[in-house]
């Protein structure tokens, strides 16, 4: 508690608090959605199994437009990732750098993951597990690896984005989601790997409203942000860049169009569209708004930044607040150890239960089911609270690294992290493309598992030598 209240008591008088509120939100949200909508069964050999509830709840469709909150994940992550690659420039710091220490906070709570399931794996690889179940339960413990595969590829383009928006504001999102429409029409007419590129396209879209609001309020402050020619002067008219682009309006005005507009246009793209209601996946329905993103995610995404600015300022004021402060310093300092561990709870749960006898299977959707999602929950907030105790330290003390890398040695360093970070990307990627059902004796792909401890051992050496600091 005592380094809590120091840390909050160190926060800068202008920090924009509810992007922090917002990313530990989103992450719980996430968190317990998994859990609420999980329904337990047994395979034909006997073995637990979990599947979604939804294909069995249509009614709850339209409620994952509540749930469905990868987007302000993305929002918030793309408007850290612009004021922490201000501050570096501002610090005189350079892009590689601040990549270095951006993918130390993320990767030593991942590696910990992976290192610990890789070792469980093999420990009953040797006590004579079957391979193939040894994948099973490693997959599902990393599903939520995807999703930070798709957040470490919009990462890196952090600083050409910014730079782009400078030069060419809200246009780049707009047209980045005309992007997404494109692959949403391939894959309506073609195979569904036309829309492969929306992953990217999708998030950065989202990712990139979280640039202009970082810029917007730089304006709007007075503040340049690093790297601009110019921020509106006379105290910030939301005009940023040389061509005077407008930036993201931050009045409770826009917040309450961009809701309405947002909502009205994910409404009439899923009935008069083709796009289906739910934001969630579900097998068998005709197109998948979140896997890749979808124009109608995206819309539902715009409504959710209105709604940011419509609450923002009465948000803030209450988070200048000592007591929901701490709270939020507390989660977000285990926020991704509790993401990535969370189906790794919902694993050890349930085989506890089945080897006592006691797993409860109701079908989804029944009475026992419903009365059972209280009890699952909280057994299940228990199991992470213990995860979180052990492992949350590792993300909690991820710190700085040294210096900045002389001019003469920059792009051996520059190089070096360009192809440990690809590495680690295509690891992440290999794990989630590889079947659940591969007989795998670590449980992850072992080029996967190789490339993984190779980047991840290249990047943090380049960050903690004489080359990086933070």
């Amino acid at each position: 508690m005592r380094r809590l209240r120091a840390l909050a008591e160190a926060t800068p008088a202008g920090r924009e608090r509810i992007v922090d509120l917002l990313r530990a939100l989103a992450i719980v949200m996430v968190v317990l959605g998994h859990w609420v909508v999980a329904t337990i069964g047994y395979d034909t050999a006997g073995r637990p199994t979990a599947r979604s509830a939804l294909p069995d709840l249509p009614w709850a469709y339209p409620l994952t437009w509540i749930a469905q909150v990868m987007p302000v994940f993305f929002l918030v992550g793309g408007y850290a990732n612009a004021a922490s690659l201000a501050a570096r420039r501002g610090r005189g710091g350079d892009a590689t750098g601040w990549l270095l220490d951006r993918a130390a906070r993320l990767l030593r709570p991942t590696t910990a993951l992976l290192v610990t399931l890789a070792a469980g794996a093999a420990v009953a690889s040797l006590a004579g597990a079957p391979p193939a179940l040894v994948r099973a339960v490693v997959y599902y413990a990393t599903i939520p690896l995807w999703f930070l595969a798709a957040y470490l590829l919009v990462v890196p383009l952090t600083p050409a984005m910014t730079a782009l928006h400078r030069r060419f504001g809200l246009i780049v999102p707009v047209g980045l989601a005309a992007l997404v429409a494109a692959g949403d029409l391939g894959r309506a007419l073609g195979p569904a790997a036309l829309a492969m590129p929306n992953y990217l396209f999708g998030w950065l879209a989202v990712h990139q409203l979280g640039i202009a609001w970082h810029d917007a309020r730089a304006a709007r402050s007075g503040r340049e942000p690093a790297g601009a020619s110019g921020t509106g002067e006379g105290g910030g008219t939301g005009r940023v860049g040389g061509a005077g682009r407008p930036a993201l309006p931050l009045s409770r005005r826009a917040g309450a169009g961009l809701l309405a507009g947002g909502l009205g246009a994910t409404v009439l793209l899923t009935t008069i569209g083709p796009y289906p209601v739910v934001m969630l996946n579900v097998p068998g329905e005709r197109l998948d708004n979140a896997a890749p993103p979808s124009l109608a995610l995206l819309t539902l995404a715009t409504a959710q930044v209105g709604l940011i600015l419509l609450v923002r300022d009465p948000v803030e004021r209450w988070l200048h607040r000592t007591r929901p402060w701490l709270v939020v310093i507390a989660v977000n300092a285990v926020v991704l150890t509790v993401f990535l561990w969370h189906l790794t709870a919902a694993i050890l749960l349930v085989g506890a239960l089945d080897a006592i006898g006691r797993l409860p299977t109701p079908p989804a959707g029944s009475a026992a089911w419903f009365a059972g999602r209280l009890p699952w929950v909280l057994l299940l907030a228990v199991i992470l609270a213990v995860l979180v105790a052990v492992f949350g330290r590792v993300e909690a003390r991820t710190g700085r690294g040294r210096a900045d890398a002389r001019a003469g040695r920059a792009w051996i360093r520059t190089s070096l992290t360009v192809v440990a970070y690809v590495a680690v990307v295509y690891a992440l990627v290999a794990n989630a493309r590889t079947s659940r059902s591969a007989p795998e004796p670590l449980g992850l792909p072992v080029p996967a598992l190789v490339a993984y401890v190779a980047g991840a051992g290249t990047l943090r050496l380049l960050r903690t030598g004489s080359g990086s600091r933070g």
